[in-house]
């Protein structure tokens, strides 16, 4: 196993740089840009902006009553365009400068790669921060929803998904199966609303906090009373997200546990005397839950990131999904492809330690005897 797991080690490099080249080559082509960002604000008003440029690939732009913008950075001098009839030439060349736009692609591409492997992101274009810094405050919000949710999901739908099997064709399975069909339709935004209209102060009970994972007096508060609050401010935002997780899942177990129910192996172990609670859980669990780990990477890396988009807007969450998003809009590119490149790494870690669990759940499973 040892050898497998270096060897999928070594193939992660080539796989995120095939990530990384071909989103770099897309945005190549994607109209608009940081450069053309800061010229559309100075020229979108009567009174111009300024667009401030700072030193290493950080920057911010404010709206400004001079008419003017302003490029400069790193404790160089910068310059100042002034009027409205169009923008100095020289002006747009430093702006490039300063984005990193006046190298060749393929050298800001090289240096990005390098720059990453040390896990080095840069300065946020348009926010005046490290790109880590806004990953580190973004992280604990996409983890708290990701990984409660991923454990929720699973600790659900797993048994729903037993005995459902066991009691398959019953009554317990059809409106189960109604229940978590309906649940699946109903998108979670919807849903989000929803709750926030009942419970959140809307039109009927104001009981849950409306956004934010904590409270404004949480470094005020005892040991426990930060665990309760946290989890209080949890439980609307979760909510939303599992209603519409737990389908998939939940038949993905049920059918996995029928079709080995009716497998050779388990009627011979009924032959045998077996009670039936030893044959599903000591012979049936084992093969039938394969497939379902098969499933954790994308449930996992969607809970953690995509899907909890539409949440963290809703209930003010700044998460990594969200800082992702607003960074496409702005066309803030050191953020989008940091959180493109921890996205990925995450992805690709979490495939591997899959095949590991494989490897515990069933000793038979050998990947060091296939070929990658």
């Amino acid at each position: 196993m040892g050898v497998y797991i270096l060897k999928r080690l070594g193939l992660m490099i080539p796989t995120l740089i095939g990530i990384m080249l071909i989103n770099f080559i897309i945005v190549q082509f994607l109209p608009g840009g940081p450069v053309e960002r800061v010229l559309a604000q100075l020229q979108g008003h009567d009174i111009s902006a300024t667009a401030r440029i700072g030193g290493g690939g950080g920057g911010e732009m404010a709206p400004s009553a001079g008419a003017e913008g302003t490029a400069g950075g790193g404790g160089e001098g910068g310059f100042t365009y002034r009027g409205a009839q169009g923008l100095d030439p020289e002006f747009i060349k430093q702006l490039e400068k300063q984005f990193g736009f006046d190298r060749p692609a393929h050298e800001r591409f090289l240096k990005m790669l390098w720059d990453y492997a040390r896990f080095d992101f840069g300065n946020s274009y348009f926010r005046d921060r490290p790109v880590i810094d806004l990953i580190k405050d973004a992280l604990p919000v996409s983890a708290s929803l990701g990984l409660w949710l991923t454990f929720i999901s699973y600790a659900v739908s797993i048994p729903l998904g037993i005995a459902k099997a066991v009691r398959d064709g019953s009554r317990f399975d059809v409106w189960t199966s109604a229940v978590i069909i309906v649940g699946y339709a109903i998108p979670s935004f919807l849903f989000a609303i929803l709750l926030i209209v009942l419970f959140a102060g809307g039109s009927f009970w104001n009981i849950f906090p409306l956004r934010g994972l904590v409270s404004d007096n949480f470094d005020q508060l005892t040991w426990w009373q930060k665990i309760l609050d946290y989890a209080w401010h949890l439980v609307l935002p979760l909510t939303a997200l599992a209603i519409s997780s737990f389908a998939t899942m939940t038949l993905l177990t049920k059918n996995s546990f029928l079709d080995e129910i009716k497998k050779q192996y388990v009627m011979t172990a009924r032959a045998k005397g077996l009670t039936e609670r030893r044959v599903l859980y000591g012979h049936v669990f084992r093969n039938a839950m394969l497939i379902v780990i098969a499933g954790f990477p994308g449930a996992f890396i969607s809970a953690f990131f995509a899907g909890s988009l539409l949440i963290e807007q809703i209930f003010s969450l700044d998460g990594l999904g969200l800082l992702g998003f607003k960074a496409a809009i702005d066309r803030d590119y050191p953020v989008v492809f940091a959180t493109l490149y921890i996205f990925s790494l995450l992805g690709l870690l979490t495939n591997l330690i899959t095949d590991v669990v494989y490897t515990l759940i069933d000793p038979r499973i050998d990947f060091e005897k296939r070929e990658l």
